[in-house]
């Protein structure tokens, strides 16, 4: 849910158009807020922050070997589900991302 949000967030700075650059030149932004994406799903991702940390989600097949690992098969399919719906916004974000730096 974090993910959602966070992406919701971003998208709607970066769509903001000249609000996101009244914005730029306003106050300072979350420390948390995500200011660049690179990857993919295949070799990982790699999230950076404002603050200039970052995080590196495993790759997507790794997350779905953990997903095997839950007994029931309800858990498994919804583990599975939520990794490729994850996977999905983070690359959504990253195009997001990389056309509102070319604006």
């Amino acid at each position: 849910m974090k993910w959602i949000v966070s992406i919701a967030l971003v998208v709607a700075t970066c769509l903001g158009g000249a609000t996101g650059v009244a914005l730029a030149a306003g106050p300072v932004p979350p420390p948390d807020t995500i200011v660049d994406v690179t990857g993919d799903a295949a070799n990982g991702f790699e999230i950076w922050h404002y603050d200039g940390s970052g995080e590196f989600p495993p790759t997507d097949s790794e997350a779905r070997a953990e997903c095997a690992e839950y007994d029931a098969r309800l858990d498994r399919v919804r583990c599975r589900v939520e990794v490729r719906t994850w996977y999905r916004d983070l690359a959504d974000l990253e195009q997001a991302l990389d056309w509102a730096h070319q604006q």
